[in-house]
């Protein structure tokens, strides 16, 4: 199984359990063997600290392709209610999405979305699962004897509501379940997300803000009071009156200040004139840095759209020092064919490792409406 920070936290208490009379403890050792090296260059701080990290896998490949965090644009895409249901307006209404990422080691993840405008309480509604897949995996006993295989997989069963307030400000909420299956283990949980947008049509301008995951895990693999990957975002995207392009600036994590990591498995230089440790000091410019997200849609034409991210912490903890490449840089494009949206994104973690995101959006019915922030 090939671990990310997404994964990682929900993996470790599997390992950490006492093995099942069918559980081989060499298996176990192996796969914790195999976790530490697959970390080993990741440096990745959050991961660890809460469980149920696929509620921050970008499974829409818009999302993925503007740098993997919630983005404020106010139009009739579906998938972005998955992260802020204050983006859920009439224009989504009967529109379908079907999002697949396959992962590297035969990982596979999917969503799908559905939503319907309720014309007489103003509220569009929203429906959605999201999975991620790890495969089969062989069971042996201690002596090594194969007794067959069991599977793994995380998935999210999510409802959701949006509605306008006045002709600038909307409302949502997103109800989320969640449940992880590793063998015969099992972990649930609840969260919600809170999100406002205000739009402004006239000043091409769209501010965004969520409170995601905010929740309980209700049944855990260890008896310790685990979490869920709560985040306070906030977003703003502006399109240029005379111009095809439309710039945007996440700002992720800011229920934590500083996002900065020590790698325990780095060294410790120590200054042979003073003979004091050598502490690498990190500026309160780079600390802001790591929870910046820019990107930018460049809208070649109502139907072809190119798009491009950078995500600064995603590069920082990622990124290999002898060769970052394009750690944190994502990129990809959306084609619109009548009622049908195709998007493609691309983002490289580090030169081992990338995701390919594939969406399609359906519509069933004749867009009557557009949304005051398109």
């Amino acid at each position: 199984m090939e671990m990310t920070p997404d994964t990682t936290s929900a993996y470790l208490a599997f390992l950490s359990r006492p093995p099942h009379s069918t559980m081989s403890i060499r298996f176990r050792s192996l796969s914790a063997a195999c976790l530490l090296i697959a970390l080993a260059p990741a440096h990745a701080q959050l991961g660890g600290s809460t469980v149920f990290r696929v509620l921050d896998i970008p499974s829409s490949a818009r999302v993925s392709a503007l740098g993997g965090s919630p983005v404020a644009v106010y139009d009739n895409d579906i998938n972005l209610g998955l992260f802020n249901p204050a983006l859920l307006n009439a224009s989504m209404a009967k529109q379908a999405a079907l999002s697949y990422l396959p992962y590297v080691d035969g990982i596979n993840i999917g969503y799908a979305a559905y939503a319907h405008h309720l014309d007489s309480s103003a509220i569009t509604l929203s429906g959605g699962v999201q999975y991620v897949d790890y495969g089969s995996f062989a069971r042996r006993d201690e002596t090594g004897a194969d007794e067959g295989e069991f599977r793994a997989g995380e998935y999210v069963v999510q409802v959701g509501a949006g509605r306008a307030i006045d002709s600038v400000f909307s409302i949502g909420v997103n109800v989320k379940f969640i449940t992880s299956h590793l063998d015969t283990y099992t972990a649930t949980g609840w969260a919600a997300d809170i999100g406002g947008v205000y739009a402004k049509k006239a000043l091409g301008l769209t501010v965004a803000a969520t409170l995601r995951n905010i929740g309980t895990v209700t049944s855990g693999y260890t008896g310790t009071k685990e979490k869920l990957p709560f985040q306070a975002q906030v977003a703003a995207t502006y399109k240029f009156r005379h111009a095809p392009f439309r710039l945007g600036l996440s700002l992720d994590n800011l229920q934590q200040g500083d996002l900065t990591y020590e790698d325990p498995n780095v060294v410790q230089q120590i200054d042979p004139t003073t003979g004091e440790a050598i502490v690498d000091k990190v500026t309160t410019v780079e600390k802001a840095m790591l929870h910046l997200v820019p990107n930018a849609e460049i809208l070649l034409s109502q139907n072809f759209m190119v798009r491009l991210g950078y995500n600064f912490r995603k590069r920082h903890e990622l990124a290999m020092d002898a060769k970052p490449g394009l750690s944190g840089v994502s990129l990809g494009i959306g084609l619109r064919v009548s009622k049908l949206h195709v998007s493609y994104s691309y983002a490289q973690f580090n030169p081992a490792g990338a995701s390919n995101t594939f969406t399609l959006a359906l519509r069933f019915a004749d867009l009557k409406r557009e949304p005051a922030g398109t």
